[in-house]
């Protein structure tokens, strides 16, 4: 019998809604958000109570707290909350910067909780079905990585917290880049940065509205990033090359396109490649199941995928690409 969690959620918008659906199998006790109504509407709908004030809900009888704040919040909260006792599923990227996050991560060491951050990318299928992939030798030795990731923005959107350094801590480098530079780590280890611009090409905004990544691992294999708030399609592509065989994924539902993960093997004479498809038309289960690793984990007592710790590397890497920290 699985494992039934006593939550908190803090942050009550559009991704603490998700979160709740994703922990309908748990017990919802408390949650709170700046605006009021939303914590009504989200307590109505998954029960619980409201609190007034964030620190209620770390002082209440719970197993775990999600956190879905605005970034200037996320490791405030996420540290307070490993501090008294309670397990964190906490928003990517966890932090504004790398030096907020790693009092969260020394906290999860010293108080042995788990620290999951929302790195659901990990759990779409066509990528748990990559991941399945390499791991099986079906692509021989990776050789590198190309990743682009973007959408077009919306009318308005110069104006949202997003593009409010103070709030967010940058712009698409820390908005979607994270994801890519996560996946890349998962599938091919520590990277350095050797290469990184984050330019302002369309918007009127004192953030970056796209960025150019060039990782290294230390035995030099390669990831080669773009994320972007100037696609107008909205666009997820990710393509893995090893020495036998190409994994390319392309959307991931909604409005960026159909899920899809294409197998390029290599045949002994080389030339046009052995070509297998996996289609996904389905619902974004990727939130359920990430939430059910997190469950997992605590009741393992092991780190979850894509932890605090990921988040932190990830977060380095941000930093070197905005000068808050020396290459």
């Amino acid at each position: 019998m699985g494992l039934t969690l006593r939550l908190g959620i803090i942050g009550c918008g559009l991704i603490g809604e998700k979160r709740a659906s994703s922990a309908k199998n748990h017990d919802i006790v408390i949650a709170y958000d700046l605006n009021q109504d939303r914590a009504k509407t989200l307590t109505a709908k998954h029960g619980g109570e409201v609190a007034n004030d964030w620190h209620d809900v770390i002082a209440a009888d719970l197993d775990a707290v999600i956190v879905a704040t605005t970034h200037d919040a996320l490791a405030e909260i996420s540290l307070a909350a490993v501090q008294a006792g309670h397990h964190v599923l906490v928003e990517k990227p966890g932090g504004r910067n790398s030096d907020e996050v790693l009092p969260v991560v020394e906290a999860m060491r010293t108080h042995s909780r788990v620290v999951k951050v929302g790195f659901n990318h990990r759990f779409h299928p066509s990528l748990q079905k990559a991941k399945a992939l390499v791991e099986a030798g079906e692509t021989g030795p990776l050789l590198y990585i190309r990743g682009r990731y973007g959408h077009g923005g919306r009318l308005g959107m110069e104006k949202e917290w997003r593009c409010v350094p103070r709030l967010s801590g940058g712009g698409e480098l820390i908005d979607q880049a994270p994801h890519l530079i996560d996946l890349s780590r998962w599938f091919l280890g520590d990277l350095n940065l050797e290469y990184g611009i984050a330019p302002t090409l369309f918007w009127d905004i004192p953030t970056d509205d796209n960025c150019f990544l060039a990782l290294q691992t230390p035995s030099g294999q390669i990831a080669w990033l773009h994320a972007t708030w100037t696609e107008w399609k909205n666009m997820f592509n990710f393509e893995i090359v090893g020495r036998n065989a190409k994994l390319v994924i392309d959307g991931l539902g909604g409005s960026y396109g159909l899920e899809r993960l294409t197998l390029y093997k290599m045949l002994p004479q080389m030339g046009p490649p052995e070509t297998t498809i996996w289609e996904y038309p389905f619902p974004d289960r990727s939130w359920q199941l990430e939430f059910d690793d997190f469950t997992a984990a605590i009741q393992e007592g092991r780190r979850a995928c894509g932890d605090i710790e990921d988040a932190y590397e990830v977060l380095k890497i941000v930093d070197k690409v905005y000068g808050r920290i020396a290459q």
